[in-house]
């Protein structure tokens, strides 16, 4: 496969999209797909993940490394991995800081992204038969019903763990459908997201300081195990996704394009600005916390704002900014997208 030839200022902004598609992807109710849908990158992202396959992995055992890296586009993956893993230590951190302070805000810029892909991916859509407009509405069902959904509860069964890996990565090759929300949904958000990972980044530390204690300590390599198995679902999930996704966009565009308009407009329903926080409690009422202390968040409780209210005019020009930068990522994706 020979790659396409990008400028300097085209891998910068293919890092700062990345950034963006990492951070999407740690939000609960936000999807990195929708960022690698609107900044014009979505197919190539497919067709590279494809290159995933039999053919890549013998490459990669016969040493053969230059040509599994061409084969596999790997300079725009690897750019695009650099930003989501930038994303990690940077951009998200940021986030939680400000979710955790100003959420209505934060959520608005969202809800404006959001509305901004919407009206920029229909605008761009060939013409609305009835039956994809028949896909169009199950997409929309799918992603409110899934905002609607009460959350599982916890299960540490490996099988389990498995399928939570191969189901939340559809946020990332799925436009609309938020990963870390369906873990929410799953029960497993924290034991996947927070306890193993903390875990991990504590081994991790041990290890660089010659304590290897960890490796007697059977709750530690509990969590250990747990997300090697989340791993590889989601690796299993990534590959056998984008597979799909390739063939439909192959033989039938216009129908997945009018599923992934519904699934975004769905999304709707879960990044709604006015909304509390439903933390999990235990039996005697109190909030339960996770491993790090922090509370379980269980589901939202979303209401109407007040109209009078400064605060809900700030957030209305926080949707107007989100629409804006949306415009923005529109106008370069389209200009300066390599082919």
């Amino acid at each position: 496969m020979r790659q396409a030839t990008r400028t300097f200022s085209d891998k910068f902004f293919l890092v700062l999209k990345g950034i963006a598609m990492g951070t999407a992807n740690k939000v609960p109710g936000i999807s990195g797909g929708v960022v690698a849908y609107v900044a014009g990158f979505y197919e190539e992202f497919i067709y590279s993940l494809q290159k995933l396959n039999l053919k890549a992995l013998k490459l990669l055992v016969n040493g053969r490394f230059r040509v599994f890296f061409e084969y596999i586009n790997g300079r725009f993956l690897s750019l695009l991995i650099l930003g989501e893993t930038l994303s990690y230590f940077t951009v998200s951190i940021g986030f939680d800081v400000l979710i955790r302070f100003y959420p209505i805000l934060v959520w608005a810029l969202f809800f404006g992204m959001i509305l901004g892909s919407i009206y920029y991916i229909s605008r761009s859509y060939g013409e609305w038969t009835r039956r994809n407009l028949f896909l169009l509405v199950t997409g929309v069902l799918v992603g409110v019903g899934t905002s609607l959904l009460d959350p599982a509860t916890q299960n540490e069964n490996l099988m389990f763990v498995f399928f939570c890996g191969m189901v939340s990565i559809s946020g990332m090759t799925l436009p609309g459908l938020s990963g870390s929300f369906i873990l929410i949904l799953l029960g497993n958000y924290v034991l996947l997201m927070v306890d193993s990972i903390n875990a991990f980044f504590d081994t991790m530390v041990w290890i660089v300081q010659g304590d290897f204690s960890w490796w007697n300590d059977t709750a530690n390599m509990d969590m250990l195990l747990i997300l090697i198995v989340f791993v590889l679902g989601s690796i299993t999930g990534l590959i056998s996704l984008s597979h799909l996704l390739g063939w439909t966009i192959k033989h039938y565009r216009n129908e997945t394009n009018a599923v992934i308009i519904g699934f975004i407009t769905g999304s709707l329903g879960v990044v709604w600005p006015w909304k509390k926080e439903v933390f999990k409690k235990t039996l005697d009422g109190s909030i339960s916390v996770d491993a790090s202390g922090a509370p379980i968040l269980e589901n939202y409780s979303r209401y109407w704002p007040e109209i009078t209210d400064t605060h809900t005019w700030i957030a209305v020009v926080m949707i107007t900014i989100g629409f804006a930068s949306v415009y923005i990522l529109d106008r370069y994706g389209n200009k300066a997208n390599p082919v």
